[in-house]
């Protein structure tokens, strides 16, 4: 019965493919026992020389060469080589798919190994300071097989990607899909941004409760509120009803309610809470394994609820020389490189600083903390909120950041928004026009009233009739 080390060396011997791409990315401890890694030694020293595999003929001269293995060895040695060239060809795909599965492994498995070392003060050299980066290295362990994209050769293939319809997943909200062309797609970073209390992580709950109903596999990280407490407002989104309502249902109406709102839906949502300010981008890569392992579960979508009170995985927050912009900026790039990686959307949520909280027109300078973040995104979009708008049901959407679509359209728009239901909803056109014939036309625009010239005056100067809702 064949090893996976063994499955590996047949792969190197009979696949000139897999070979090519895997090689790199082995390495010898990661082989169990001393025969397969003589194996594994003498085939990756081969290809370095020659530049070529080795036949099973020069395999076996240089294994019975090797000084270092006793006689049994070479004897185990020459088992396996007759064993894997016999061996039927592997589709090429499940042989990297399944060596990247086993180098990830061998890895982890080797950092603990030689963290336990340091811990016990076997290391005369490294101290337990050095367990991050040992088993940050581990983690991110992964086949890279992608060397760049040659302009003049690759041409049809760039064709390709220009005109072939991207797998976005849409919003339920008609302004958010026309600014995006249709929705959030892989390997993207998005942001939303608002004030305290103004609907920040309501908007992700909203969205996540959007992305389940698509039968989409929803993965939302919390570390500010309980699972329990992200679950209840996804009740309330799917459901269409007030927390009020929520609380004083029976257990048995509950369960048929959420049944029933949720027929036909394939997708899952998976909710985990961590500390604040504790978890990381490699603790969220860990999570994912650990579904995908246990469970089955590979998410579509990712939220995390919110980027201030994550943590790095590179820098110490407060730190030597680390202010809160490279903190901030590092804490970013870390999750857009997990969205890249897991080929993923990911959603995620920033406070404003003071200024911005009392501005009635964010602005990217308003970004809490760090600047870097807006730098990092490929999405950002501020929520704005007022006495006027909060009475209506509604609230207001600007564009900060778009690599989606330019940003000079719609910068600015109206949604609906249901506190008690926790949900958004399109708002018509006409709805918006009977509110600012409704307002005041004080001077102070937005904070005790306004009508159609003020706010022209506050958001762009220009008339709201020319606002596409």
């Amino acid at each position: 019965m064949s090893t996976i080390e063994q499955t590996v060396i047949a792969g190197l011997l009979n696949n000139d493919e897999f070979c090519k791409k895997a090689v790199p990315f082995l390495q010898e401890e990661y082989f169990a026992n001393r025969p397969d890694r003589a194996v594994f030694r003498e085939i990756k020293g081969f290809i370095e020389k020659y530049k070529g595999v080795p036949s099973k003929e020069a395999l076996l001269i240089s294994l019975e060469g090797d000084k270092a293995l006793t006689e049994e060895e070479i004897k185990r040695c020459r088992e396996t080589v007759d064993a894997v060239c016999r061996s039927d060809k592997q589709d090429t795909q499940w042989l990297l798919d399944t060596t990247e599965k086993f180098c990830k492994d061998k890895a982890i498995y080797n950092a603990i190994l030689e963290s336990i070392h340091i811990i016990d003060g076997k290391d005369k050299v490294r101290t337990p300071n050095a367990l991050p980066d040992i088993l940050s290295k581990a983690l991110a362990v992964s086949f890279d097989t992608n060397i760049g994209h040659d302009y003049l050769e690759n041409y049809e293939q760039r064709y390709e990607v220009l005109h072939r319809e991207e797998d976005k997943i849409p919003f339920d909200l008609e302004m958010f899909n026309l600014i995006t062309k249709g929705g959030v797609a892989p390997k993207t970073f998005n942001v939303i941004m608002a004030g305290t209390g103004v609907g920040k992580s309501l908007f992700m709950c909203h969205h996540a409760a959007c992305c389940l109903m698509q039968n989409k596999n929803v993965l939302y990280i919390t570390l500010e509120m309980a699972e329990e407490r992200i679950a209840e407002r996804i009740d309330a989104n799917i459901m269409d009803i007030t927390m009020d309502e929520l609380h004083d249902l029976p257990i048995e109406m509950y369960e048929k309610r959420l049944k029933s709102a949720t027929r036909g839906v394939s997708g899952k949502l998976i909710i985990k809470e961590y500390p604040t300010s504790v978890a990381n981008a490699n603790h969220f890569r860990v999570l994912m394994d650990e579904l995908k392992l246990k469970k089955g579960f590979v998410p579509d979508i990712v939220f995390i609820d919110y980027i201030n009170i994550c943590s790095s995985s590179r820098l110490k927050s407060g730190g030597n020389n680390v202010n809160s912009y490279s903190y901030i900026k590092a804490i970013a790039e870390e999750l857009r490189g997990l969205a890249m990686e897991r080929n993923v959307p990911l959603f995620t949520a920033t406070q404003v600083n003071r200024s911005g909280y009392s501005s009635t027109d964010v602005e990217l300078t308003d970004t809490s903390e760090s600047f870097g973040l807006p730098h990092t995104a490929d999405f950002m979009a501020a929520l704005i909120t007022t006495e006027e708008l909060e009475k209506a049901g509604q609230i207001m959407v600007k564009q900060l950041k778009n690599r989606y679509n330019t940003k000079a359209a719609n910068k600015k728009f109206i949604v609906g928004l249901n506190y008690a239901k926790m949900k958004f909803y399109d708002v018509k056109k006409e709805e918006f026009e009977d509110l600012s014939e409704a307002a005041t036309t004080k001077e102070e625009g937005f904070g005790s009233g306004f009508g159609k010239r003020e706010f022209s005056k506050k958001f762009g100067g220009k008339d709201t009739s020319d606002w596409n809702f």
